[in-house]
C-alpha cells in the first residue's frame, strides 16, 4: 500500500476550472497504477479517470471525456486531474486510488486510498 493524499478541490462556477492533485508515498510508487473517483451524496463511488504507471495508457469515462484530464509525474510521485468546463453534476468527493496491477473501473480493487477532496459546481 501507499498513502494517498488529495488537494486542490474547492468551489467552482459552472465552466470554470480546478486541477486536483495526489501526492503519493511509500515503496515504489511508480510502480502503482492510479485512479480517481468520485462520489456523490447519496450515491456509489464510481470511477473517473486512471493512468497506468507509464502514463501512456489512460482510461476515462463518458461524463467527463473531453473535459478532463489526467497526468503524473512519477519523479515528485504525484498525480493530477486538471478539470475543465465543469459542471454542476461534477459536484463530488474526489478521491485519489492506487494499486499495483493495471487500472481498474472497480474501486474494490484498490487497496490503497486519500481521504477525499470536496468538489462543488454552483450553477
Amino acid at each position: 500500500q501507499v498513502a494517498l493524499v488529495e488537494s486542490g478541490g474547492g468551489l467552482a462556477q459552472t465552466g470554470g476550472s480546478l486541477r486536483l492533485s495526489c501526492a503519493a508515498s511509500g515503496r515504489a510508487v511508480s510502480r502503482y497504477a492510479m485512479a480517481w473517483f468520485r462520489q456523490a451524496p447519496g450515491e456509489e463511488r464510481v470511477f473517473v479517470m486512471g493512468i497506468n504507471t507509464g502514463g501512456d495508457i489512460i482510461y476515462d469515462t463518458d461524463p467527463v471525456k473531453g473535459r478532463f484530464t489526467i497526468s503524473r509525474d512519477n519523479a515528485k510521485n504525484t498525480m493530477l486531474l486538471q478539470m475543465n468546463s465543469l459542471k454542476p453534476e461534477d459536484t463530488a468527493v474526489y478521491f485519489c486510488a492506487a494499486r499495483v496491477w493495471a487500472v481498474s473501473h472497480n474501486s474494490n480493487d484498490y487497496d490503497s486510498w486519500g481521504q477525499g477532496t470536496q468538489v462543488t459546481v454552483s450553477s
